[in-house]
């Protein structure tokens, strides 16, 4: 019985792919939405280059990004012995004088292999910079789909091992938080806008960590009873309500980390004095 989608039979079929191909419904549109959909995978393009233009101009800047007791996010630890001394802070002195670059080069591949190989991430820059699809029930414009299987897509399959790393970045951001509670002289029990600043930048990168799919999967996976594993159980709930706010997460925390490192950037430079609580 004909369904009013087939093609006519003197019709050859399309030689395009995908949701063109002559096995596909005959819907001659693009797409059959009407909203402003292109809005979201836009702003995805914006917010992404925004924040790549930004890094990549501060992580070879390669100064002001210690004002003490501030450090930048972008630059801890600081991994090279040509890193600017700071008293308890972050600094290991793993790569000797050789190293001529910027040190933050060193760390930030970790943070930002987490964040690119992200399930969140990749599905907003799949369909902001690919058009992979461009949005949900839009025809993605490639003639054929082999998803993640081939390189170099095929290496975000390593994204629970940056997960780990991620860890190691979110527990010295958390040490570097608390040295956030001194003063210009090391004095401890200050509190400056700074701190506050860093305090708000470290909550969200634990959340967004913390709300990895990768986390909730090694909390709460290969678990055939909960009952037998309270426990592992109730944190599998906390790490699934924060999965729940993943996309808000993973966006919340790419602005305070910018915004924590563009803060000791203007007190560095001497653009601006950090005002003090107590």
């Amino acid at each position: 019985m004909a369904t009013g989608t087939e093609p006519p039979a003197t019709e050859p079929h399309p030689r395009r792919g995908g949701v063109r191909a002559g096995t596909r419904a005959a819907i001659a549109a693009p797409h059959l939405r009407t909203d402003r959909w292109w809005l979201a995978p836009a702003g995805t393009v914006a917010g992404l280059l925004a924040f790549i233009v930004y890094s990549t101009w501060r992580a070879f800047a390669d100064a002001d990004y210690y004002a003490a007791p501030y450090v930048s996010p972008f630059y801890s630890p600081c991994l090279a012995e040509r890193c600017e001394p700071m008293r308890a802070g972050p600094n290991w002195e793993i790569f000797g004088s050789w190293w001529g670059i910027s040190p933050a080069i060193i760390i930030l591949i970790f943070p930002l292999g987490f964040r690119l190989t992200c399930y969140y991430y990749r599905k907003a820059y799949y369909r902001g910079f690919w058009a992979s699809p461009p949005a949900c029930a839009v025809a993605e414009p490639h003639q054929k789909y082999t998803g993640e299987t081939r390189f170099p897509l095929v290496l975000q399959n390593i994204h629970r091992y940056f997960f780990y790393a991620a860890i190691v970045v979110a527990g010295i951001l958390t040490y570097d938080t608390v040295l956030a509670f001194r003063d210009e002289h090391y004095a401890w029990g200050h509190m400056g806008l700074g701190t506050l600043v860093f305090l708000v930048n470290i909550v969200l990168i634990w959340a967004y960590t913390i709300s990895c799919h990768s986390c909730r999967h090694i909390v709460g996976g290969k678990l055939k009873h909960f009952s037998k594993h309270p426990v592992r159980y109730r944190m599998w709930q906390w790490a699934g309500r924060l999965n729940a706010r993943h996309m808000q997460l993973a966006w919340a925390s790419l602005v305070t980390v910018a915004l924590a490192d563009f803060y000791v950037y203007l007190v560095a430079s001497g653009a601006f004095d950090d005002p003090r609580f107590f």
